[in-house]
């Protein structure tokens, strides 16, 4: 496994290895595969089903904005110490605001024994654009 460069976040260092990541020989380049990604009309699918949790992992002042019922808020730079309050078994789809911090924060989980992670492409920007426009955009 190799692992990416760590980034900074606040004061925790939030590193995230790649499953699977393997360089192939004589080029320097990652093999990663590919995260599992929803677009805004599945996560509304799934939500109205249940069985899914939703994690926001934006800032506490973008969720002030703007945020969707029920979802989780953990804060990716906390996400490393509070990842108890998670179930490792159920459905996790994780949302930011375009897609890259809860991309990262999936891969985090996967890579910490969560079986069904989903990354919510377009994040909430998304979210207001396509399915619910009273949510406000930042």
């Amino acid at each position: 496994m190799v692992t990416s460069s760590g980034r900074l976040i606040g004061q925790t260092r939030f590193e995230v290895r790649r499953a699977g990541a393997r360089k192939r020989p004589g080029t320097g380049l990652l093999h990663c595969r590919a995260m599992h990604t929803i677009d805004v009309f599945e996560l509304q699918r799934r939500l109205s089903l249940g069985g899914i949790t939703l994690l926001d992992v934006r800032t506490d002042e973008e969720v002030f904005v703007a945020a969707l019922p029920g979802a989780k808020h953990i804060p990716m730079q906390e996400l490393p110490m509070r990842l108890a309050e998670l179930n490792p078994v159920e459905p996790i789809a994780v949302l930011c605001h375009h897609g890259v911090r809860s991309e990262l924060a999936a891969r985090f989980l996967e890579q910490n024994g969560f079986a069904d992670v989903s990354n919510v492409a377009g994040g909430i920007d998304a979210w207001s654009m396509n399915v619910d426009p009273t949510v406000p955009r930042y």
